[in-house]
């Protein structure tokens, strides 16, 4: 359609005082506010202020330097609720969408007020009109938009440092802020399911108890949800669909109706977590806005600045590339948009205190034209920039653009989520679908894809099951995903789960199945936290938590998701906590140096391979790696600053007896449970079937 240029019913504007263009936002200084805001191809901008009954007043941003338009409102203070609105051309076919009958959210706001509800007002298109989002709508949406509020200063952040701890000697935990405390029986109610009850000190005392050094929270940054959900009754739980990214989510707080004191209760979680030695990683969305596609809502960015905003079709710039599967994908090439994130990251760390990121589909960090580079000047930045330098950074290395998959191709102090880890341990155990070959590459933290550019073991997070897919109980209990109650007629979420139900779909009573299970969760879960890279477990499975063979919860918030706390397997916690206090124990299991393992004729031999053998003690020879009928082996770690380690590992259905390397051996795992005792060992051992065994031996005699 032909481009408008369209001037809202306004009778008077009241000119703003320059104010200055940085920094972007609204900050509090000489007795009122700074505005400022980025709309590169904008023709004019107001800032509309809203009064306690909702009436709007509109001051003209008249000052415009480098796309940033600002203003200074003498006598302004925190609390002041306002949005702005953009003037421009709307021509969508040149990737163009201003449109002044939209208020339009502060793309830095701190503070969000209002709830939001899906309505044909807050498109800038008529949804019902024949040329669809090619269409003008000029309905003002500002009574039912989400509006910013002017946050007030929070006090300084207490001098006593965060934990710092090492990623060698990390431990992580992926958790859900509401899902962890959402039935807790020893949280207050009021708190269930919030920031302050994961403060609480019976659930710090959990996870001081499991030795877990830091928690990985599923986003927390202001979300809504998506308008299909919002007609089938569900929401986006998980919280994937940001739009304020510099607020905390209200729906996660005690004091939802208060945006101050939500900030305040999210700084005092993270404060208790670093009392308790815990340091706290945000799980962030910098991939795709909830705008969606372009038949999507306008309100923020597409109504600054689209074309800045937004990745589009150069073919046809009315639609968007959609590398995220959400409809948008952000253009962080752009100078403005690289600005955002990194300014979004430095407040969650000056601000709260947070220790670090993980970043969701982050090959769309480091895209710049079309392909992903790892140089960009996005991921450049991050690695250079001092707030964030002490700061942990993990990227989920897949996105579902073209070249998607990246695993291994972060640079410098990026740590990767190690799918390959996962799908290789699952098949190994579950129905030994893979050699041993491959599942070595994997314990030994995949140096085929992570030994390059100075990078180091711990680059590898190693995890069997995260937020998305199974849960370590259902990958054992379900051949198939049961996700009916997403409203997508189970065509949502993973294919290739790499599962096995033991004999029997789901739960069941009978006691052969349950044991089949119990041995391989004990498995899987040794394997994850004695292998060489960075552990991740994933909450709940170590309480046996599951959600009835759903792989793809993110919008469920009700029983599915809420762990039972009730329900918790006591001996399961017990044991993956001695797991982890065997991998703090011994620095053998945890060494951030690649591993000679006797191939290599110029490096130390500190980690052998063992081939499972009832008369000799001998290490593996090619005809062993290439024998696929055997899934059994053993990794003979002997680093020069601490005991030996010895793993033994049998997936196979019946027991091995093996013959140990010279030493005097203590049994210090088993995962089958078979071992009552804990046995010094000096010839043989009986591997049981389907388990873990891991053995130490003080001195030098269990050197390799």
């Amino acid at each position: 359609m032909n481009a408008l240029s369209v001037t809202p019913s306004v009778v008077s504007l009241v000119a703003l005082p320059a104010g200055r263009p940085y920094p972007l936002g609204a900050s509090l200084r000489d007795g009122g506010v700074n505005f400022a805001v980025y709309a590169g191809d904008a023709s004019a901008a107001e800032l509309c202020v809203f009064d306690a009954a909702g009436h709007e007043t509109r001051h003209a941003l008249t000052h415009c330097d480098d796309g940033v338009w600002h203003g200074f409102l003498a006598g302004a203070a925190a609390g002041l609720v306002y949005g702005y609105r953009a003037h421009g051309r709307y021509a969508p076919d040149q990737g163009l969408r201003h449109n002044p009958h939209k208020l339009l959210l502060d793309p830095y706001a701190q503070e969000i007020v209002g709830r939001y509800h899906w309505r044909d007002e807050h498109y800038g298109h008529q949804c019902d009109h024949p040329d669809g989002h090619l269409s003008f709508d000029r309905r003002d949406n500002a009574p039912w938009m989400l509006k910013a509020r002017v946050a007030a200063a929070l006090p300084a952040l207490p001098t006593p440092s965060p934990p710092h701890t090492p990623l060698a000697e990390s431990v992580l935990y992926e958790l859900h802020v509401k899902g962890y405390t959402r039935l807790h029986p020893g949280v207050p109610e009021a708190l269930r399911g919030t920031y302050a009850g994961l403060a609480q000190p019976v659930v710090i005392d959990h996870l001081r108890r499991l030795g877990v050094t830091a928690v990985s929270l599923l986003p927390v940054h202001y979300a809504i949800d998506e308008a299909r959900l919002s007609e089938l009754g569900l929401v986006n739980y998980w919280g994937y669909n940001t739009l304020g990214f510099f607020a905390p989510d209200r729906r996660l707080s005690a004091t939802p109706d208060d945006p101050t004191a939500t900030r305040l209760e999210f700084r005092a979680m993270v404060q208790a977590l670093h009392a308790a030695g815990i340091e706290v990683l945000l799980d962030v969305v910098y991939n795709h806005s909830a705008e969606a596609g372009e038949d999507g809502p306008t309100l923020s960015l597409r109504g600054l600045d689209n074309a800045a905003a937004y990745r589009l079709v150069p073919e046809d710039r009315s639609r968007y590339d959609n590398y995220t599967g959400c409809g948008n994908t952000l253009k962080l090439a752009h100078p403005r948009m690289l600005q955002l994130v990194l300014d979004s990251l430095r407040h969650w760390v000056s601000e709260y205190g947070v220790d670090g990121f993980r970043f969701d589909l982050a090959p769309v960090l480091g895209r710049v034209e079309r392909d992903f580079e790892a140089g960009s000047a996005l991921l450049a930045a991050m690695l250079q920039d001092p707030v964030l330098a002490r700061c942990k950074l993990i990227a989920e290395p897949w996105d579902v653009g073209p070249h998607g998959y990246q695993l291994g191709r972060f640079p410098g102090r990026f740590a990767e989520w190690n799918d390959r880890f996962r799908d290789s341990t699952r098949l190994f155990w579950n129905s030994r679908g893979v050699g041993r070959g491959e599942f070595a590459r994997r314990l030994l933290a995949s140096n085929d894809r992570f030994h390059h550019g100075r990078r180091s073991p711990s680059a590898s997070v190693n995890f069997i099951s995260a937020h998305d897919g199974f849960t370590l109980h259902d990958l054992v209990s379900y051949n198939h995903k049961h996700n009916l109650a997403n409203g997508e007629l189970n065509r949502d979420g993973h294919h290739a789960n790499f599962s096995t139900n033991c004999g029997v779909e789901g739960a069941t009573t009978e006691a052969a199945v349950l044991a089949q299970r119990a041995r391989l969760v004990r498995a899987l879960l040794a394997t994850t936290l004695l292998a060489q890279g960075t552990p991740m477990l994933l909450a709940g499975d170590e309480l046996g938590h599951s959600q009835r063979g759903n792989n793809n919860a993110y919008c469920q918030d009700n029983a599915i998701s809420w762990i039972d706390w009730t329900r918790a397997d006591a001996n399961l916690v017990d044991y993956t906590a001695r797991l982890i206090r065997l991998r703090r124990d011994h620095v053998a299991l945890r060494q951030d140096h690649w591993l000679a393992d006797g191939t290599d004729p110029d490096g130390a031999p500190d980690a052998r391979w063992l081939a499972p053998d009832a008369t000799v003690s001998r290490e593996m020879t090619v005809d062993d790696w290439h024998d696929n009928r055997r899934h059994a082996l053993g990794l003979w770690l002997s680093p020069p600053n601490g005991a030996a380690v010895l793993l033994w590992i049998n997936a196979e259905a019946a027991p091995l007896r093996c013959v140990l390397p010279p030493g005097r051996w203590q049994l210090a795992i088993d995962s089958s449970g078979d071992h009552a005792e804990a046995p010094t060992l000096d010839t043989t051992i009986d591997v049981p079937a389907q388990a873990v065994l891991a053995l130490i031996c003080e001195g030098r005699e269990g050197a390799a």
